[in-house]
């Protein structure tokens, strides 16, 4: 097919989508709404994950120990915990510097404070804060601690308890979420998606029937089945790009507008940020999805209505 062909084949495309009117008009508009859910559904995900991963910096595996539990046990324990490969880092806490924390922590708690001193010694633990090359991590680690208990020369436990529990909560709530919501959002798409193909394969059917006597003349003189089909798939690519794009300018004042309040909410998460240093991502899979929505109910339309 050479250039001469291919400019009569993009202009009359141009002509059938111009033609389509109000039609057309509706295909963009559900088009969009598509491709908006879908871009949402990035910011989303990218929101939940820099969520999850905010939250798991700040989770670790705290070992308590009883307070006969001398530095050396201690530290043997320590030692067997950095040999681990899951374990990225093990921070150690004394429990008078657990004291001078727990007393910074409630300097203006004054009932505290006084009941602390009533005790007359140090009621808190030495511990172990260990933290893990990667979340999933965590609860083999915790299976370690409890398949080798930590022993005194005497031969009795000296850890007192291992916090995990909740904080393996919060992860796995969060994690279920973001995946509900991935599965949700794609349910949702395809949806989105289907109405979208419906509509644009209203639009070709009707520019089909406009143009039926056109196509007539066109067999007969031996146009290729290629040629004949060739403007219609270039009318959905146009539905496409056209939606596409609009999405891709809404989102401009849409992330700046809610930048500000992400970035508070979410402890430094800014989306207009996001959308700026992933444009180029964000516009690959936008125009993508739009060519291929409008490629497919165009492919569609002519096979079902172009018998060629």
């Amino acid at each position: 097919m050479n250039w001469m062909v291919i400019k009569r084949v993009l202009v009359s495309g141009g002509k059938n989508f111009a033609r389509g009117g109000a039609v057309s008009a509706a295909t963009v508009l559900i088009m969009t709404v598509t491709l908006a859910i879908i871009g949402s559904l990035i910011f989303l995900s990218a929101l939940l994950t820099y969520t999850l991963a905010a939250v798991s910096e700040k989770v670790d595996v705290s070992v308590y120990f009883v307070t006969t539990a001398s530095e050396t046990d201690i530290f043997a324990v320590k030692d067997q915990l950095e040999k681990l490969p899951q374990v990225a880092q093990v921070t150690y806490t004394s429990a008078d510097d657990a004291l001078v924390a727990f007393r910074a922590r409630h300097a203006s708690d004054q009932l505290t404070l006084q009941a602390l001193n009533e005790l007359g010694g140090n009621p808190l633990d030495a511990s172990l804060e260990v933290r893990a090359k990667d979340p999933s991590q965590y609860e083999s680690i915790v299976k370690f601690l409890e398949a080798s208990p930590a022993l005194s020369t005497g031969g009795t436990s000296i850890v007192d308890r291992i916090n995990y529990a909740q904080n393996k909560e919060v992860i796995d709530r969060l994690s279920l979420a973001i995946q509900a919501t991935r599965e949700i959002g794609f349910a949702i798409v395809i949806l989105f998606a289907i109405a979208s193909i419906l509509i644009a394969f209203a639009t070709v059917r009707l520019a089909i029937y406009t143009a039926k006597d056109e196509i007539a003349v066109m067999r007969l003189v031996g146009a290729s089945n290629n040629y004949i089909q060739g403007p219609f798939v270039v009318t959905g690519v146009i539905t496409g790009i056209a939606a596409a794009t609009l999405v891709l300018l809404l989102l401009w004042p849409a992330t700046w507008y809610a930048g500000t309040k992400t970035e508070g909410w979410f402890g430094g998460f800014n989306i207009a940020w996001y959308y700026a240093d992933n444009f180029a991502f964000i516009f690959l899979i936008l125009m993508c999805s739009g060519l291929a929505l409008g490629a497919i109910a165009s492919v569609f339309a002519i096979r079902r209505y172009l018998k060629v």
